[in-house]
């Protein structure tokens, strides 16, 4: 009678190293990617403060007659910068012009981006006027408002 050898019912060294780089590879390729990702929709909180912001400005302006450079005649407490949304973007204070014979009274508000979320390069600040322009920069594309 000849004896068998059991088999094994495990992995082998080998099976186990491709397998961890198979995997490392898919990680370096997917964490990246997923980062930025989450930073593009990051976005959002800047782009809705600001037009909640300019709301505010409109509100004020109705019943003033001027824009506000106070944080607390829009309704928030505190000095500037105002940091919004969850933590990403802050809020300078804006910057307003009075109104003359000749031109209307406007404002520019201008959100720019703190921690991790500077690592969104293409949109390091948004800016939005009294007149509606939408802009960021260095936005070499033109899609940060988007």
């Amino acid at each position: 009678m000849q004896c068998r050898p059991k088999k094994s019912a495990g992995f082998t060294l080998v099976e186990l190293l491709v397998a961890m780089v198979i995997a490392s590879i898919l990680a370096a390729i997917a964490i990246p990617a997923y980062s930025n990702y989450v930073r593009k929709s990051r976005r959002t909180d800047a782009k809705s403060a600001l037009l909640d912001m300019a709301s505010l400005e409109e509100r004020y302006f109705s019943t003033s007659n001027t824009y506000s450079v106070l944080t607390t005649d829009l309704g928030y407490s505190g000095t500037w910068p105002i940091t919004v949304g969850s933590g990403y973007y802050t809020i300078a204070a804006p910057t307003v012009t009075a109104a003359t014979t000749t031109a209307p009274a406007t404002y520019t508000l201008v959100a720019t981006a703190i921690g991790d979320q500077t690592k969104d390069a293409p949109c390091q600040t948004f800016t939005l006027t009294s007149t509606g322009v939408q802009s960021a920069t260095p936005d070499p594309t033109s899609t940060c408002w988007r």
